[in-house]
């Protein structure tokens, strides 16, 4: 317990340090959003550029690796849009916005500190599998599905070509895939440009963690809490449960895939989630109550989880 803690404890700390000094005007709250800017669209894809340059792409992109992370992702949706519709009577596009909120994980502000700290660097490569298809995937099925559940949609041919352009302008798969042309057609990467993206991938995890926690400031518990309960619920223990299932009982992958695509799973609703809702204009207070819930509630379930995989572990 006292090495899962190690790992964890420095994470939610920043994330704590964030939300304290945003709460206590120590920081600027109009700046968090500029911070997770640099984050989401310099930062980050600077790192997965890095990242991409020295992964050995046939040893990870395995189709067994990603579907345990998927399938899971949209089981989970799955499970999510039925019980908002059936049991908590939401319309059709409120209740995709929840399945939304239950199937897309923080996988870069939470999992990779906490994956890097639990497991090492060597790690990282099995996590940027998931993370290059993460964001183009999920937000596009949910853009698609959104659109075909609300009345007032757009016609189902424009969605699909904004959700495909939002997919080659985002910065994530931009740097994913500049790392991917320069890894296999062996291109000598110019030291400038290898200088400078090290330096801003250096950046990633101490101001992604602290935006995270002054980002968490605009979340306000509301009555919808027992649904955003459930959601929170539903990412945080049936997402990795049936991603530890398919990977080590159904498709018996190595333990080092086994072990980082179950943390990666058990990582609470990434703030995309709220930015999705908010987007529609729907079910926004559950997206922000689920985004704070499972960010605290992910304390205990990701340690949890930490301690069922050492339990595990041959």
């Amino acid at each position: 317990m006292i090495e899962v803690l190690s790992v964890v404890s420095p994470i939610f700390a920043l994330v704590a340090l964030g939300y304290l000094s945003v709460r206590k005007q120590l920081f600027p709250a109009a700046g968090v959003q500029g911070l997770i800017s640099f984050v989401n669209n310099f930062a980050t894809p600077c790192l997965l550029f890095q990242a991409m340059l020295k992964i050995d792409f046939l040893k990870l992109f395995n189709p067994e690796y990603l579907s345990s992370f998927y399938v899971g992702a949209f089981a989970c949706f799955i499970v999510s849009f039925l019980i908002a519709k059936f049991m908590f009577r939401r319309r059709p596009g409120e209740s995709v916005a929840v399945g939304f909120s239950a199937y897309f994980s923080n996988t870069v502000l939470l999992g990779l500190p906490i994956i890097q700290r639990a497991y090492g660097d060597d790690a990282l490569p099995y996590l940027f599998a998931i993370v290059g298809f993460h964001a183009p995937l999920l937000m596009s099925s949910g853009m698609i599905a959104m659109e075909v559940a609300r009345r007032d949609g757009a016609p189902l041919k424009s969605t699909v070509k904004e959700a495909a352009t939002r997919v080659l302008t985002n910065p994530l798969l931009i740097g994913i895939s500049l790392g991917i042309i320069a890894n296999l057609s062996n291109a000598p990467v110019p030291e400038l440009v290898h200088d400078v993206t090290k330096m801003l991938a250096m950046a990633v995890l101490p101001a992604a963690l602290f935006g995270l926690g002054g980002a968490l400031n605009q979340y306000k518990l509301r009555e919808s809490w027992e649904q955003a309960l459930v959601s929170s619920l539903i990412k945080l223990v049936l997402h990795p449960a049936l991603a530890l299932i398919l990977s080590h009982w159904v498709f018996g992958l190595s333990w080092e895939m086994t072990r980082v695509v179950v943390v990666t799973a058990a990582m609470p609703s990434g703030l995309n989630v709220y930015i999705f809702a908010t987007f529609y204009n729907r079910s926004t207070d559950i997206a922000a109550n689920t985004v704070l819930q499972s960010t605290v509630l992910g304390v205990v379930t990701i340690s949890g989880w930490l301690l069922i995989l050492g339990a595990l572990a041959p």
